[in-house]
């Protein structure tokens, strides 16, 4: 009889919690949040931004943790495995499982892509490849030739792009392969600190800005802390503030993904998954709030003024980074070692990320399949390497943004809806509670016994009936798609579904073997 697989684990609490965080903390934070913020109220985008924290992020951090830690100890890493331990009776919830793993493989397949950019613009920033370019207009041609978009006197085609996007793939696969403790755990333990560290040097520099410019003593450090933080509370009235203030707490604590409940499998019962939990979102609040509030909005209204400051906030994550960014380091002493450092900054944030989005897929196929780790990450490396080329060779037809929104924001409010009714309804809030409580070092406050069962499950709902009321007819009908990219849409949109099909599939060739065995032991 052949003995049962070892499972790996973590080596200490403080490499779960540093790999948590460094699942959390990602690109989002630097880009995505201060956009969010400086175009949806400023100040008044926090009041909402709070709410959502409070009564959505950490009741589903401490759910995603606790149900984590549960299914492990049935030796489950995955939603169909976790989900099935909570609700044995029901044949089909395993399915709803599938979303878990689904939703990770679809970020991983352009996020690496993504994330890869930053290493190149890492090393094209030592090698001063554009720290001679002032105007908007050539930074942006200039990351666009770089994309492939277009040929122009920088790139004439995707050569550098892929070339450091294996490179990157590679690195990914490689930490992935070394397993949880030797691989995951111990680049966390590394990238974490080295990030804060390159995000605080950032930080003091923008303090020290002052106001460059004698003549427009308005632009200044100061005021565009203002422009970022002061309050309109006319924001307040718009239910797409609160839409994007909830959004961005999915996105940022990597919560209705299925990457904490697949981290927190490896723990042990008796290890504490309230104060890690706590503790592992405050990091990535600090390098949201603190870090990633502080560098790309302040320093841009000293440079670019009150007038072009909004039209910069509303330009998207990839402006932000990859053009105004850069514009704003090549303005300073020391453009190049300055532009390394905020790119790999954001590479590291990047890599991090990015391996937590493949380990459930690798960690289905080892739990359920019974499959060595290096077979399931060969496994694993091979299909997802093919399953980025459509992001690559695509990025210019929205197949980027279409993976985002259904593997990144529809999917990730699905999973959670599903998962808190499952912890608060069907394993019941006093089992629920029990379980949070096993092995904790400090309680958790009364009140979240009636968040977790009643307003988290109704805020998402609330955010879920807000989409399917204003946005869900032109998503689906693709009024906002010009009728040249259509075909592309339609075509990730089936991709996608083959996709979520044939995890499907696995996941019931899966029980199939599990039923198998066991009529083979009676």
């Amino acid at each position: 009889m052949r003995m049962a697989k070892k499972r790996d684990t973590w080596g200490s609490r403080l490499g779960v919690i540093m790999a948590v965080a460094g699942s959390a903390v990602g690109l989002g934070n630097f880009l995505r949040f201060p956009a969010k913020a400086a175009s949806n109220g400023g100040g008044a985008f926090m009041i909402p931004y709070f709410v959502s924290l409070f009564l959505l992020g950490i009741p589903l951090i401490w759910i995603e943790w606790t149900l984590g830690r549960y299914g492990g100890g049935f030796e489950h890493g995955t939603a169909p495995g976790i989900f099935h331990s909570i609700w044995q009776k029901n044949r089909f919830i395993k399915y709803f499982g599938t979303i878990g793993i689904f939703g990770p493989l679809v970020i991983f397949i352009y996020y690496a892509y993504i994330e890869s950019w930053t290493l190149a613009y890492s090393f094209f920033a030592l090698m001063g490849k554009y720290t001679n370019i002032h105007e908007q207009a050539v930074m942006r041609s200039f990351l666009s030739g770089f994309q492939g978009l277009e040929h122009n006197q920088f790139f004439s085609g995707l050569g550098w792009a892929y070339l450091f996007f294996v490179v990157t793939f590679v690195l990914n696969i490689g930490v992935i392969y070394y397993g949880i403790k030797a691989g995951i755990e111990r680049l966390c333990k590394i990238a974490m600190p080295l990030l804060f560290i390159f995000g605080l040097m950032l930080v003091l520099r923008v303090i020290t800005l002052g106001t460059p410019d004698i003549t427009r003593p308005t632009w200044s450090v100061i005021n565009g802390f203002g422009f970022l933080w002061n309050p309109d509370f006319s924001a307040l009235k718009s239910a797409k503030v609160w839409l994007e203030a909830s959004g961005q707490i999915f996105f940022t604590l990597s919560v209705g993904i299925g990457v904490i409940l697949t981290y927190a499998s490896y723990l042990s019962k008796g290890d504490d998954v309230v104060l890690s939990g706590l503790t592992a979102a405050s990091c990535n609040e600090l390098a949201e709030i603190i870090l990633g509030g502080s560098i790309i909005i302040p320093a841009a209204f000293v440079f670019f003024g009150p007038q072009d400051i909004q039209s910069i906030a509303r330009s998207g994550v990839f402006n932000l980074g990859f053009v105004t960014m850069p514009l704003i380091l090549n303005k300073l002493p020391l453009a190049q070692i300055l532009g390394f450092i905020w790119f790999f900054l954001l590479f590291l944030a990047g890599l991090t990320s990015s391996v937590s989005l493949a380990q459930p897929a690798v960690a289905f196929l080892e739990d359920e399949f019974d499959i060595d780790r290096r077979k399931a990450v060969l496994i694993f490396g091979v299909v997802s390497f093919f399953l980025c080329q459509g992001a690559i060779f695509g990025l210019g037809k929205g197949i980027v943004d279409e993976l985002d929104f259904w593997g990144g924001t529809f999917f990730l409010v699905i999973f959670a809806t599903i998962e808190t009714i499952l912890f608060a309804w069907v394993f019941g809030i006093q089992q629920a509670w029990d379980e949070i409580h096993r092995g904790a070092q400090m309680r958790v406050p009364k009140v979240y016994k009636f968040i977790i069962k009643y307003i988290t499950p109704l805020f998402l709902f609330f955010i879920l009936g807000m989409w399917f009321v204003q946005e869900w007819l032109p998503i689906i009908l693709m009024r906002n798609v010009s009728s040249d990219l259509r075909i592309y849409i339609l075509s990730t949109r089936i991709g996608l579904l083959v996709i979520f099909l044939v995890l499907v599939v696995l996941v019931k060739i899966a029980w199939r073997r599990k039923r198998m065995k066991l009529d083979n032991l009676r």
